[in-house]
């Protein structure tokens, strides 16, 4: 019988590990040196929270046994989990939060995009307490950081807006609106023609599916557009908030203050009103980061802002505002495996320290201790095969890339031999 993982679960082996890392630790350092601080949350939680008020769909939720009566499920996403321990566990801190995460996730296979993956590792943040268009505008360079720390080349960043996408789709009945944002979201104008709409609503449909491309273009498209005063006000913050990334990102082009080899350009943008979400809880701006077309225009991460959320689990149901971002840790090792810049192997061990007799055992883990002490960390590892002829242990060691042998005799001495 062959024993294998779950369907939908994989193995990690220790280079799979060792490039996971990499990707992980060079997000971290982003993170950390933007002054966001990492939490945890439960990976099992009660559906009520996973669910979201309903903005998580239950089929995309791995539900376990209830336990006392309660039904409990695998997280499929971190927000619902952070905005519920914001509300129970962080009612007393100052505000704005900055937080992040790195954790897997876990849905359900007709949800998941990578052939009947059920198990994904992610990595985020998430910005709670404020609400201006600057902090929408940090939360995307933030993102754009990220990328440009991970020596990623091709690659597009796509804005939308939920608020403003469901104010374009209010014209339409509410059984034929869905249809029409499904359309909108594959860019299907032959499943537009087919929706019996009157001409006005077909027109205006197929405004809709135009608005896609350079920002400042959709954005003058808008304003030819008859548009109430909420969502007038949507347009001028997309605006605003679209000329803030292009100052900041030519100013770091600019500047000649970069570390040497961060060769940042300005980030192709594209501005698209069909842009739908996996999770119906975003209220205003959207984005998500692909790749370009040579790679499959793969989905890296996305994000968006979410005001309403936090109010779920307050119980008055008040709004709290809230934005954040997630990038996919597989589609991101995916990417990144070509271009070289990955580890390609598991690190070696520095030492060796092999006892020469039985009876050198115990120095023999004593002196491997004393340069594991070091400030900086050393990798030593104690050769277990007792009476083994030197040749082949120098041998062992070549094909594992170890640059130093601690031979430990009868004395508890060690006999440094650094190898070729």
């Amino acid at each position: 019988m062959t024993y294998q993982p779950p369907a939908g679960a994989r193995d990690l082996l220790p280079l799979d590990v060792a490039q996971k890392h990499w990707i992980e630790n060079r997000l971290e350092q982003v993170f950390q040196r933007w002054g966001y601080h990492r939490i945890i949350t439960s990976t099992v939680e009660q559906m009520d929270t996973l669910m979201a008020g309903g903005a998580i769909d239950q089929a995309a939720v791995i539900e376990l046994q209830p336990v006392a009566g309660k039904r409990l499920g695998l997280r499929p996403e971190l927000t619902a989990s952070i905005a519920r321990t914001a509300v129970t566990r962080l009612a007393r801190v100052t505000y704005p939060q900055r937080l992040y995460y790195s954790a897997n996730v876990f849905r359900q296979a007709n949800q998941a995009s990578h052939g009947g993956q059920q198990e994904f590792y992610q990595a985020g943040v998430e910005l709670l307490g404020a609400g201006a268009t600057v902090a929408d505008a940090e939360i995307v360079l933030l993102l754009l950081d990220c990328l440009y720390n991970l020596h990623l080349d091709s690659w597009c960043l796509i804005l939308g807006d939920a608020q403003l996408t469901q104010a374009l789709l209010t014209p339409f009945d509410p059984d034929q609106r869905q249809a029409v944002r499904q359309a909108l979201a594959t860019l299907d104008r032959v499943a537009l023609a087919a929706l019996d709409l009157s001409p006005e609503l077909h027109q205006h449909a197929l405004n809709l599916l135009d608005l896609r491309g350079h920002p400042e273009d959709v954005l003058q498209a808008l304003g030819q557009l008859s548009l109430d005063g909420d969502t007038q006000t949507a347009v001028e913050r997309l605006k605003s908030l679209v000329a803030l990334l292009r100052e900041v990102t030519q100013a770091e082009e600019n500047n000649q203050r970069l570390a040497p080899g961060d060769h940042r350009s300005a980030p192709a943008l594209t501005l698209d009103l069909s842009l739908i979400q996996p999770f119906d809880y975003y209220t205003g701006l959207v984005f998500e980061v692909v790749t370009g077309p040579e790679q499959g225009c793969q989905v890296l991460g996305q994000g968006g802002r979410y005001d309403n959320l936090l109010g779920v689990f307050q119980g008055q149901g008040q709004g709290f505002p809230g934005i954040g971002f997630v990038l996919n840790i597989e589609a991101l090792h995916q990417t990144l495996l070509p271009t070289g810049h990955l580890p390609q192997d598991t690190p070696p061990s520095d030492w060796l320290v092999v006892p020469t007799v039985p009876q050198a055992a115990a120095a023999a883990f004593t002196y491997a201790q004393t340069l594991r002490a070091s400030a900086s960390l050393v990798r030593a590892e104690v050769h277990l095969a007792i009476d083994e002829a030197p040749a082949a242990i120098r041998d062992l060691a070549r094909q594992r890339h170890i640059s130093r042998i601690a031979w430990i005799g009868p004395s508890g001495l060690p006999d440094i031999e650094a190898l070729n």
